[in-house]
């Protein structure tokens, strides 16, 4: 509102105050977000996760906050056919039904070794056949005391560390398949919260050998509605993102997804567990892989950035901050 002073001689005019305001310029914004992100990773590490979600949920939109935490444009949800998704350059049997060759090459590779040294032993060594019947008995043994006690734990870290040592094309797979994870969930506002790149990370940072590879989320609201029985739309349309960005990132980028069976495995656990026909499993599958490739396509330039980070190694909030800066908001 204004104020009029009067004074004497002079005719009365309305005299106004201006609110104050300055503008904010890009140096500030970015030591915000970092000093904001830095105290996300602060609250991650504490393990506080609720406390790192309401944190998140504060800056959303904010100046200097996170502008793209949750702002995905999706497409509209609706029954897609099989050659609506060819005419989006989506074919659904090279995404949806991947094989590790990688790893499968490797793995046999492995037995083939085994066995030749086996009996170039045998002969270099003179072993008996009873030596070599203990010695296979033993093997067998160890097999069995991992298939039963670690569910294959052992086998699978030493699959995967092996595979990160020696095949470059594997280990780029795999960070690259959780890059997908980690952004999709993050433009479909799910918070991660950590992240690992192999199963010797993992067990180092979970201490078990059941963990493998993968990206972690805050997913608090999931949970409180799987326990009150009922899980909205809006959750199962972002965990199925989720579930399908990592075998949708491998698909675009190598033309077969490899990795990621477990994903489509536990996504159709759970959609059938909410006794879902298999014509609504069907639409909520394909409405799912067409909505997060098209989501990669468009911010292929924070994917290809995000890689980079994870594979040095940096913090969620340090991820997350270099979402924010590879996103132009004309592209959401």
């Amino acid at each position: 509102m204004g104020t009029v002073a009067c004074y004497a001689g002079l005719s009365c005019r309305p005299q106004l105050r201006l609110p104050a305001f300055r503008i904010i310029c890009s140096s500030e914004v970015a030591v915000s977000r970092r000093q904001a992100l830095e105290q996300l990773d602060k609250k991650l590490a504490e393990g506080d996760e609720k406390a790192a979600l309401a944190h998140a949920k504060d800056l959303q939109g904010k100046p200097g906050g996170l502008h793209f935490f949750g702002a995905a444009r999706q497409v509209p949800q609706r029954l897609y056919t099989l050659d609506e998704l060819r005419l989006n350059g989506i074919e659904a049997s090279s995404l949806l039904s991947p094989v590790d060759t990688t790893l499968g090459s490797i793995e046999r590779n492995l037995q083939l070794a085994a066995v030749l040294g086996a009996l170039s032993a045998w002969n270099v060594l003179g072993f008996s056949p009873q030596q070599v019947l203990y010695f296979s008995l033993g093997l067998l043994f160890l097999w069995t005391l991992d298939s039963v006690s670690f569910d294959g734990g052992v086998g699978s870290l030493v699959l995967d560390t092996i595979g990160h040592t020696f095949s470059q094309k594997y280990h780029n797979r795999v960070i690259q398949h959780e890059a997908g994870h980690f952004l999709i969930a993050y433009l479909v506002g799910i918070l991660p919260k950590g992240y690992t790149l192999s199963s010797l990370e993992a067990l180092n940072k979970e201490g078990s050998l059941n963990v493998q590879a993968g990206t972690a989320f805050v997913d608090l609201d999931f949970l409180e509605e799987v326990n009150a029985g009922k899980l909205s739309a809006t959750t199962l349309n972002r965990f199925s993102c989720i579930a399908l960005a990592g075998v949708a990132t491998e698909y675009l980028l190598y033309g077969v997804a490899e990795g990621g069976l477990a994903d489509i495995n536990k996504l159709d656990m759970l959609l059938k567990g909410l006794g879902f026909t298999q014509k609504k499993v069907d639409s909520q599958v394909r409405w799912s892989v067409l909505n997060t490739v098209l989501l990669l396509r468009r911010h292929e330039v924070a994917r290809a950035k995000l890689v980079e980070a994870m594979s040095t190694g940096k913090s969620v909030g340090s991820c997350i901050g270099i979402i924010e800066d590879s996103i132009n908001v004309s592209e959401i």
